[in-house]
């Protein structure tokens, strides 16, 4: 199993306690958030890993290398940003396989990758999403399927929202699919690919219930010192 992890990230909202490094090199106990998202693919039985980078990129290759305890890792390097899409496009060039598990270098989502990869294959799937559920979605926007689990919707980002699946940043999609002339450029994965295409592709949901933090703001960023103890070796 190979992936793809964003790893590029500014993040401008954590520039008040983390202004120095790209956002997923951010430390948690001492240790980048990076090698933590890369200790759990590990686990789940992904051997080769390619970094989208761009930001302050040296930080993260120098740091990794050509490889992180038992992982291969390679590097996409957007000399200008692509986007979520666009970088995850360009680091499809570096896959050898039909398809990759991708993910957000901000956010940890603890899932069965086996199970979600099995469930990509059953239903032949352009790509298919990990999803978390919330109590409230406010802050992310809810996702909709039907009794298939095909994806019919996402919603907006609204404080009232309610309980609902969220997008958990995990994926499975092919690299056919995102070959397609639609997709060129800089481009967002979220809003310019699942988005704009459910109605039209193969895509669909999984729902996990494992755990999920994105430590793309302060207060998150700084609870994660506190919940990420352990999670090297398991």
């Amino acid at each position: 199993m190979e992936a793809i992890i964003l790893a590029g990230g500014f993040g401008t909202r954590l520039q008040t306690v983390v202004n120095d490094v790209p956002k997923s090199m951010a430390l948690i106990n001492g240790r980048p958030f990076l090698e933590y998202l890369l200790d759990f693919l590990i686990i789940q039985g992904v051997t080769r890993a390619v970094l989208s980078v761009g930001y302050k990129r040296d930080v993260i290759r120098s740091h990794f290398k050509e490889r992180y305890r038992d992982i291969e890792i390679d590097y996409a390097v957007e000399e200008e940003p692509l986007g979520t899409g666009g970088g995850i496009r360009l680091s499809f060039w570096r896959i050898n396989g039909d398809r990759a598990v991708v993910m957000n270098g901000d956010s940890l989502f603890r899932i069965d990758l086996p199970a979600l990869e099995k469930a990509h294959l059953a239903n032949k799937a352009d790509a298919t999403l990990a999803l978390r559920k919330l109590s409230n979605t406010g802050r992310y926007g809810r996702v909709t399927l039907n009794r298939r689990r095909r994806i019919t919707g996402f919603e907006e980002k609204n404080e009232n929202t309610g309980p609902g699946l969220i997008n958990g940043g995990v994926y499975i999609i092919e690299k056919m699919f995102l070959m397609e002339p639609d997709f060129r450029g800089k481009f967002s994965i979220e809003k310019d690919c699942f988005e704009r295409y459910y109605g039209l592709a193969r895509m669909f949901g999984f729902p996990f219930d494992g755990y999920f933090l994105d430590i793309g703001i302060p207060e998150d960023y700084h609870k994660a010192q506190h919940e990420f103890e352990g999670f090297k070796d398991r």
